[in-house]
């Protein structure tokens, strides 16, 4: 029942889409059709799956390096105050500024290729990485912490094997905010500098209005951000059991 119901929400917008146009007589050239859309994947299918293999990649990189940068930021915020008063509002700051005004300077720094792009998402993902992990530690049970103490456990046990297992439901949930929004860091990167990627076949798209081949680029990225989704959420079920026992016995 998990995935006949996600199907039939897709099938019915798409319904919605394919109807709106017919019934309204949109132009092609601002809101193609259904068939349209799937007309245009059908014309370049290996152009386009190589583009979004490339989008992935720089999606799935950028992500991997903010969990390596994010989790061990988080780790030092919770274990120091003095270090959360320094960075926390560093952190603030940097997640307040809009990504698409640093991106072109990212670009002049690191140039047009994958490694701009990689930072674009890194920069988007760590902020959710941090403050879900720094949170879930700190909202580790005072009586679990106390009776951790008694059984002389020392400084770093506690640490490790109370506060970041207590917190992993809590990490995983900024793992799934950052999931989505690695995607959309990395096509923001390939919008203002790039030769390849989805995000750069949206945009020579838009300057030539084939909006069909757009929207086929966009269906594209949805499905990428949907499978990273559902894919994390599945790691969280192994690795995490007792979070969906948890929510179970909440609902």
């Amino acid at each position: 029942m998990r995935a006949v119901l996600p199907v039939l929400g897709l099938l019915g917008i798409v319904g919605v889409w394919w109807l709106a146009t017919i019934v309204f007589g949109i132009e092609p050239l601002l809101v193609p059709s259904p068939a349209d859309v799937v007309r245009s994947f059908l014309e370049l299918p290996g152009y386009l799956l190589e583009q979004t293999l490339i989008t992935l990649w720089e999606a799935v990189s950028g992500f991997g390096l903010s969990i390596v940068i994010g989790v061990p930021l988080a780790l030092l915020i919770v274990g120091s105050s003095v270090l959360e008063r320094m960075f926390y509002p560093l952190l603030v700051a940097l997640n307040a500024v809009p990504k698409v005004a640093i991106a072109p300077i990212v670009v002049v720094w690191f140039g047009f290729g994958v490694s701009s792009k990689v930072l674009m998402v890194v920069l988007v993902c760590v902020f959710p990485i941090v403050i879900s992990t720094a949170s879930g530690m700190k909202s580790t049970p005072a009586e679990l912490v106390e009776l951790f103490r008694s059984l002389d456990a020392t400084r770093t046990h506690e640490f490790f094997k109370l506060r970041l297992w207590h917190a992993l439901p809590q990490v995983f949930v900024g793992l799934k905010v950052s999931i989505t929004l690695a995607v959309i860091g990395a096509v923001i990167g390939e919008f203002v500098g790039a030769n390849a990627g989805l995000g750069y076949v949206i945009m020579l798209s838009g300057a030539s209005a084939d909006t069909s081949l757009a929207f086929a680029a966009m269906g594209l990225l949805a499905i990428v951000s949907v499978a990273l989704f559902y894919a994390l959420t599945w790691a969280e079920r192994k690795l995490v059991p007792w979070a969906e026992e948890h929510r179970q016995d909440q609902s």
